[in-house]
């Protein structure tokens, strides 16, 4: 649906396990850097959709692996918008070491639209225009 939004990353020590390589946890770590950025540059900032009274909490997350990364690899994590339901959002990974572009995951988070009192409601026409059109 959406083109692919990119988000250049170093992985920083914090990020590896005691082997030395990228704990498995933090790749939804970066898929969630990736969403951000991407919303923030369609015009719709996370903070703006708090001030909406909108939440999108994640529902569902997955993540497979194909490779792994260490410490001050630069990563690219690119995101996209997969599809928009009625009231829930579907956003699509791919994480890869550069400068090879080896791909180390794709993966994907669904995110349900609820008001302020955790009850499911239908996006705003405006509101999914912009996602769909991402």
């Amino acid at each position: 649906m959406g083109s692919w939004h990119e988000q250049r990353l170093r992985v920083r020590f914090e990020e590896t396990d005691s082997m030395g390589v990228v704990y498995y946890a933090k790749y939804f770590v970066w898929f969630e850097v990736g969403r951000v950025n991407l919303l923030r540059d369609i015009g719709i900032p996370p903070s703006s959709w708090g001030k909406m009274g909108i939440h999108i909490p994640v529902v569902q997350a997955h993540s497979d692996y194909e490779a792994s990364a260490r410490f001050d690899d630069e990563i690219l994590v690119l995101t996209r918008v997969a599809s928009v339901g009625r009231s829930s959002i579907r956003f699509e990974n791919e994480v890869y070491r550069l400068p090879e572009k080896v791909r180390l995951s794709t993966g994907h988070t669904v995110h349900a639209l609820t008001g302020e009192d955790g009850r499911s409601f239908p996006f705003p026409p405006d509101l999914k225009e912009k996602l769909t059109s991402s």
